[in-house]
């Protein structure tokens, strides 16, 4: 009998194919849920999506073909809030990314030391990222108040008068990075999850040879993480051009106030498609934006796998 498909491998051609398909036919079957799911609720929605993007629709009467008219207006450079949001999610993108992604792997280092109750620690450290945004920020925006919040009443005893975080808009990105941070738990349990996947043999052969913790770091520990640093990387990126809820809540967007924070300095990417979306009902502009996010995070995505080819390890392919 055959292992792989548990056919008689004696079995004659024609009932070996009548029992081929049958097994075809079961394990399309079973993966049915998934397909169905996958259809409805993600390939229609893009492919109309895309539709909608070269029409002008409001979301109540029939979409009027346009043709490649919203796609003119945002790479044009006439829609000045398309380059206003684009430059703060880029700027996002380029503080958040590398903060939480090296604060997930200090964490992750500090947690994987064998001491007495780590786990009570890796638990404090993990919570915050699975708290709701909305619960989040409401804290954030209690910490970081620019008169009765935590982070000035301790600045002040020190003598230090602090920025108002939430409504200058130089301080405002900055506070929503500190948020990120604050959330890095996901990252580090990844992280976590790599390191003590290293082999200890690599790190005992190393002492023997004399070398010191750093070194070990660079020549051991790095290299042998760098899968786990590329998928953190992409993850990272990908949830970054996407930020959206906090900026939401933090610039008190609404039907009657949907303003991107003070002098729009959170008005991101996804915020500025949500307004056009829900806002101002331009439906097709909106389609439009996010075809064009999309096209723009798969050619970072695409980029980034190019360059990492000499720079992440992979045991299995002997690099």
């Amino acid at each position: 009998m055959s292992i792989a498909t548990g056919i008689p491998a004696n079995a004659p051609p024609r009932q070996r194919s009548r029992l081929l398909r049958r097994e075809a036919l079961f394990g399309y079957l079973f993966i049915s849920p998934w397909l169905i799911g996958f259809l409805v609720f993600t390939a229609f929605p893009m492919v109309y999506g895309a539709y909608l993007s070269f029409t002008d629709y409001d979301g109540l009467t029939t979409p009027h073909w346009t043709g490649l008219e919203n796609y003119r207006r945002l790479l044009s450079g006439d829609d000045k809030l398309v380059v206003k949001s684009l430059q703060n999610t880029v700027w996002y993108v380029a503080a958040a990314v590398p903060a939480t992604m090296v604060a997930g792997l200090l964490l992750a280092l500090l947690l994987n030391q064998p001491v007495h109750g780590i786990s009570v620690f890796r638990t404090l450290f993990y919570m915050p990222s699975v708290v709701p945004v909305v619960a989040s920020i409401a804290v954030l925006s209690w910490v970081f108040h620019g008169r009765f919040g935590l982070v000035n009443v301790l600045l002040q005893k020190v003598g230090i008068d602090g920025p108002a975080w939430l409504t200058s808009p130089d301080w405002v990105k900055p506070t929503l990075v500190i948020w990120a941070v604050w959330s890095v738990g996901s990252g580090m349990i990844i992280y976590l999850a790599g390191l003590q996947s290293i082999p200890q043999q690599l790190y005992e052969a190393a002492e023997i040879d004399g070398a010191g913790t750093i070194r070990k770091f660079f020549t051991i520990t790095l290299p042998m993480l760098s899968p786990t640093i590329f998928f953190n990387l992409i993850v990272s990126i990908i949830v970054s051009f996407q930020v959206f809820v906090p900026a939401l809540l933090l610039s008190g967007n609404n039907a009657f106030s949907p303003a991107g924070g003070p002098l729009n300095s959170l008005l991101f990417y996804v915020l500025y498609i949500w307004q056009n979306a829900f806002v101002y009902y331009r439906m097709g502009y909106a389609a439009a934006l996010s075809w064009v996010l999309f096209v723009v995070v798969l050619v970072v995505t695409i980029l980034l796998f190019r360059f990492s080819r000499n720079l992440v390890y992979y045991e299995t392919e002997g690099r």
